[in-house]
């Protein structure tokens, strides 16, 4: 049985995976109301489910209207989705914040090596705007563990940041700027330069401050703007505690505690571990809410487990942090 030591979560491997996604399954249903009354609506239990793409997903509706959490827990943090005037807000309860810290900084460091070879830098007025952001808090951690005097946020401060950016290229300083998308495709219009040293992350979010534009679109015109040859992307959501990245071309890769699978668009049963269809995520450091969550999400999962996101659903609450299309 699985002990509650998240080393089981972040040690996970290939050649594990599995193993651990049952006893995290067992322990979720034994002690999560919500899931298990799901589970038994959709027929399964520990005694029926014997592999991860049999294993129920809440619908990630749900975390906009019901308590999700796994063992009775006082709140420590609760994160919350930007959605619209229009739309009910997700909220994400945390027992405990150091696996959402160690989930970030893990991945981090597994993609893009040590943090403190960094200047970090968030381009995110959308999301510091307002309280409850887990990408903030990402991001605010990181930059703070990067020790380095440049890193930090911007609002509007174009003319600060074209400085800033500058001044790190004449220092061949290693650089992120990580930025929603509205806010990138701004500045790259008002301050275009050929950035050698930097990569530039965008983050989605859109948020009706422009018109629908394809993801092709956006990237050919922030790699023309801002002189990169690729532009990286971070695929997260306020309902999960880890995060996958794309080097280029929106094709994202998971941490091991990650994994994407896919499902028929009618037939919710029909989960496959590669294909075209609708996103399933296991995020394993989701273990006191719930690790497996149907998206709303329309994409391709890969053989190698590598998967893009084209859209979403028809007639699905549009976030706030919109996703680009195809």
């Amino acid at each position: 049985m699985l002990t509650l030591d998240v080393n089981n979560i972040f040690s996970v491997t290939p050649g594990t995976f599995d193993q651990v996604c049952l006893e995290v399954f067992r322990f979720q249903y034994d002690h999560n109301p919500v899931y298990r009354q799901w589970c038994d609506l959709m027929g399964a239990s520990p005694a029926t489910v014997k592999t991860p793409a049999a294993l129920p997903s809440l619908p990630v509706s749900f975390f906009k209207t019901h308590r999700i959490a796994t063992t009775d827990f006082d709140t420590e943090i609760f994160f919350e989705s930007s959605g619209t005037t229009q739309t009910i807000n997700s909220r994400h309860w945390i027992r405990d914040i150091t696996v959402y810290r160690q989930s970030f900084i893990r991945a981090f460091e597994q993609f893009y090596g040590p943090v403190s070879d960094w200047c970090i830098i968030g381009l995110l007025p959308a999301y510091l705007e307002r309280q409850h952001s887990s990408l903030v808090m990402m991001v605010d951690e990181l930059v703070g563990l990067t020790g380095h005097p440049d890193s930090g946020f911007y609002l509007y401060e174009h003319d600060k940041l074209d400085k800033t950016l500058r001044h790190l290229e004449e220092n061949k300083q290693q650089t992120l700027l990580i930025g929603v998308t509205f806010g990138l495709l701004d500045f790259a219009e008002a301050y275009p330069q050929q950035l050698k040293h930097t990569i530039v992350m965008e983050t989605g979010g859109m948020k009706g401050r422009r018109r629908e534009m394809t993801r092709a679109e956006v990237h050919g015109l922030l790699k023309k703007g801002l002189g990169v040859n690729e532009i990286h992307s971070e695929y997260g959501m306020t309902e999960l505690l880890s995060q996958a990245y794309s080097k280029g071309e929106g094709r994202f890769v998971c941490p091991p505690w990650m994994r994407v699978l896919v499902r028929d668009e009618e037939d919710p049963k029909e989960v496959r571990t590669s294909g075209r269809g609708l996103l399933q995520i296991i995020d394993l450091a989701n273990l006191y809410s719930v690790s497996f969550i149907a998206t709303e999400d329309v994409g391709m999962v890969y053989p190698d487990g590598s998967f893009e996101v084209w859209g979403r659903l028809d007639n699905s609450d549009i976030r706030g942090c919109s996703l680009l299309v195809v």
